[in-house]
């Protein structure tokens, strides 16, 4: 992997705080993401990415990249206006204006599909269409988490919790004149978002390995029977997803599955070091320049405050990539407008000296820049846009 020098070397005379691409290792974890397939379409979550380019990148790379996951409505609209089609919103939507959109877009034959979870979902949805004139493709949302005493094993996402939960959506969209059933997905978080290899925390790491074992043998069957019983009704579904990066090597297996979600996969944060099942390597990350030395080994530099978003804690905070060694400082962490990090090692620092950080998320960072800086063989050969660069911002 890169060393401190290559980088400092390939971002000299970038203003800094700066986010760059390390294009050979995109590359590096772009194959081995397909060859994770098992023949399945991966469809590309544009939450883990936000840049445009970065998703055309993807796409281009690999038959095996099929539609895009977009997490709001005007994104998926924004989306369609730069070419991408196939476009599945992960997320309900409810208001109006932006079904309305989604509503023209659907009169011209475009491929964008709805989230639902719940009657309200479908009465919703079919009171803007029958005043557009339309109708909507819709993905029907299961739940797939597992349930101890005193224990929920995943995320508070879709209240379809059983196949007649399922029966009784699909039944009522069957009866719409507005509404046509496009697919089923299930995201299985306990799995694909929860590490399970912390070498800080090895008793939790072994309790959630177990808990991983049972709930992938339910999650497994329960969507199973839904899909079996959907088909049964004589719904042709377009597509069965399932999984994230994290559970991208068993939810590919399943037979009922057409395509799996990946987004982090590509960036590999912070957050994806500590997972047994998969090794990707870091391709995004952002340097800050040190502008203060305030006492021996410690280094101050602007900004770096770029804090993931989730349950608080200091697994959200950004991670000291490079030089080696190099850390924050426990009772200041990271700042908004300063950083101050403590090393003692052998490259020696400066003032106008960059440190690599990583965000603990993938995509989260491009909210905070308006371009990637692309690093190929320890140069700078380019730079992409990222939503923000775009003038966009959708959440």
């Amino acid at each position: 992997m890169p060393d401190y020098q290559y980088y400092q070397k390939a971002l000299q005379g970038i203003p800094k705080p700066c986010a760059f691409l390390d294009v050979d290792i995109l590359q590096q974890n772009i194959r081995d993401i397909a060859k994770k397939s098992n023949g399945k379409n991966i469809r590309i979550a544009s939450k883990s990415i936000r840049s445009v380019s970065v998703l055309k990148y993807i796409l281009d790379a690999s038959p095996v990249f099929k539609g895009v996951m977009c997490f709001t409505a005007d994104e998926a609209v924004y989306l369609n206006e730069k070419g991408f089609d196939d476009l599945l919103i992960a997320y309900p939507v409810w208001d109006a204006h932006y079904l309305k959109k989604i509503a023209e877009l659907r009169k011209e034959n475009r491929t964008i599909t709805l989230m639902i979870d719940s009657v309200e979902h479908i009465d919703q949805l079919e009171k803007v269409a029958k005043g557009e004139n339309c109708t909507f493709l819709i993905c029907i949302d299961i739940d797939l988490s597992s349930y101890y005493p005193g224990l929920h094993f995943g995320v508070h996402r879709s209240p379809i919790k059983t196949p007649e939960h399922a029966m009784a959506i699909v039944q009522r969209v069957c009866h719409s004149k507005y509404l046509q059933i496009d697919g089923v997905m299930g995201y299985e978080a306990q799995i694909a978002g929860v590490t399970d290899n912390d070498p800080n925390q090895k008793v939790k790491s072994k309790l959630i390995k177990l808990l991983k074992k049972n709930s992938t043998k339910q999650l497994t069957q329960k969507r199973q029977n839904i899909v079996a019983d959907i088909e049964a009704m004589g719904v042709k579904l377009r597509f069965v997803n399932g999984g994230g990066t994290g559970s991208l090597h068993q939810t590919s297996l399943e037979d009922d599955v057409t395509e799996v979600t990946v987004g982090s996969g590509f960036f590999n944060p912070g957050l994806f070091d500590y997972y047994q099942a998969f090794k990707f390597h870091p391709a995004v990350g952002f340097a800050i320049e040190i502008t203060r030395i305030p006492a021996p080994n410690i280094y101050t530099c602007t900004g770096g405050g770029y804090i993931g978003s989730g349950a608080t804690g200091d697994d959200k905070q950004p991670r000291v990539y490079l030089p080696e060694g190099a850390k924050l400082i426990a009772n200041e962490g990271a700042g908004e407008v300063q950083t101050p990090i403590f090393y003692r090692g052998d490259t020696p620092l400066k003032h106008g000296d960059p440190i690599i950080m990583r965000h603990s998320k993938a995509g989260e960072l491009c909210e905070r820049f308006h371009q990637l800086y692309l690093i190929q063989e320890g140069k700078v050969v380019g730079t992409y846009s990222t939503y923000r660069g775009d003038h966009q911002c959708f959440l």
